[in-house]
């Protein structure tokens, strides 16, 4: 199971996936120049997103669908400083993919 952490340093943001650093993933879509952010709605926070569930999911495309939800409800409500697992990821999902279904 995957740990993913962020938090915020003198130095700036940190995102970390078992302890190293999450990748961006502007070769998916490129919300935004400025790296990741949370605790709001917005195009940092969707580029976090879509990091994380690329970097979850190992399905670009399915990645790419989900994001926007899961920026709303998951990412959008993260606090100063985070830390959430593969399994947090998939119970976020399942609701995200249920409403989708319906």
């Amino acid at each position: 199971m995957k740990s993913y952490t962020g938090s915020r340093t003198i130095d700036g943001i940190r995102v970390l996936v078992d302890g190293r650093p999450l990748g961006e993933r502007y070769d998916l879509r490129k919300f935004t120049n400025g790296g990741f952010e949370w605790t709001y709605e917005g195009a940092e926070p969707s580029q976090l997103a879509l990091a994380l569930l690329a970097d979850h999911l190992g399905d670009d495309q399915k990645a790419l669908r989900l994001c926007d939800r899961f920026m709303r409800e998951v990412v959008a409500n993260l606090d100063n400083d985070w830390e959430i697992t593969s399994k947090d990821i998939d119970k976020a999902l399942a609701g995200i993919t249920d409403d989708e279904a319906r």
